[in-house]
């Protein structure tokens, strides 16, 4: 008999849905204070997760989730790196490249 696997679910820090972890992105703090971009999923620090999409990361843009998730001012280039990033990931996808 096959061993079902667990599959790792975490919260949208906008939207609060709690989803598959690989539908999802990892935004990272480090002990250095530096926020960033975590593709992997395993970098150290404290994580927070948005969904891949482009509403999604228009609206974390708009709340500053992330200022608050983190306890922290996130500045907008920030943000603005995040959209793009996330509309990249997405239209790789649409394209069947991951």
């Amino acid at each position: 008999m096959a061993k079902t696997r667990k599959i790792p679910l975490r919260k949208s820090v906008v939207s609060g849905e709690v989803i598959d972890k690989r539908d999802l992105l990892r935004i990272v703090k480090n002990k250095e204070g530096e926020i960033f971009i975590d593709p992997t999923g395993k970098q150290n620090g404290r994580g927070a997760y948005i969904k891949l999409d482009n509403s999604e990361a228009l609206e974390a843009k708009k709340k500053k989730v992330f200022n608050r998730s983190f306890s922290v001012e996130v500045p907008e280039e920030f943000y603005d790196e995040l959209i793009a990033y996330v509309d990249h990931k997405v239209k790789r996808r649409e394209l069947g490249l991951e």
